[in-house]
């Protein structure tokens, strides 16, 4: 492995860590200026998972830098075909997250993911944590996760076997063993797109694209319920005809 890709390795973990001692931080420069909301907590958090994310996210593009001047691989695909790839690529990985969720209903695994409610509460706290979200971490994810992980083992190993062990990491990285199969799935569906098209922009795209649409869904979920009962009353109101 490139030693780039070891140095941003260790800024990547340093960032899942750092909220250790950044957060408790945060809350101190907060108290020693008088901040003090009831819901510094959170906010504290959100402040952070920003400052580090996008610190993270520049420090991995520096390291990347002479790789990215040297341009794409001889063999990647028509910009028409990543285009192509990496819209196409966003209902691959709805129907994979859909059916690693099915199986995982299936075995008595209960639906819904913890990281995703936290997540959204935070977004609710500080709406520009969806920046974080949607579009900083599934950037770093796909370049840590894909470009550096998966693509070195790819180098050595056969797509399978480099997919899956890229993909139960990533996983884990999220911090809820018990859906390890829904995550799974989803680094198979990227790991897919990016070996088809040898163009980290691909699942990249389709990464950032799912996470905006479900932090859309779950943003809206009370809006929507609200909705759907408003149409059972008029489907209710035209059977009473």
């Amino acid at each position: 492995m490139k030693k780039e890709y070891w140095f941003i390795l260790i800024a990547y973990i340093a960032m899942q860590l750092s909220s250790l001692f950044g957060v408790p931080l945060v809350l101190f420069i907060a108290d020693a200026l008088g901040q003090n909301p009831e819901n510094m907590q959170i906010l504290a958090v959100a402040y952070w998972l920003v400052i580090s994310f996008t610190v993270t996210l520049i420090i991995t593009l520096l390291l990347l830098r002479k790789e990215m001047k040297r341009g794409l691989d001889r063999d990647a695909s028509s910009a028409a075909s990543s285009a192509g790839w990496a819209v196409g690529g966003i209902f691959l990985a709805l129907i994979a997250q859909a059916t690693a969720a099915s199986i995982e209903n299936m075995i008595g695994i209960e639906m819904g993911s913890e990281n995703t409610q936290q997540i959204i509460r935070i977004i609710e706290a500080s709406p520009i944590v969806i920046l974080i979200s949607s579009v900083i971490g599934p950037i770093l994810e796909e370049i840590v996760f894909r470009k550096v992980i998966f693509g070195s083992l790819h180098k050595r190993f056969n797509f399978f076997l480099s997919a899956l062990i890229s993909s139960v990491i990533f996983a884990l990285a999220h911090f809820e063993p018990e859906h390890v199969l829904l995550y799974s799935a989803m680094g198979f569906t990227f790991a897919f797109l990016y070996v088809k098209t040898k163009r980290i922009i691909v699942p990249i795209f389709a990464h950032v694209a799912m996470n905006t649409f479900v932090a859309v869904i779950q943003l809206n979920q009370d809006n929507m319920q609200k909705w759907l009962e408003e149409m059972e009353k008029m489907q209710s109101f035209i059977s009473f005809f």
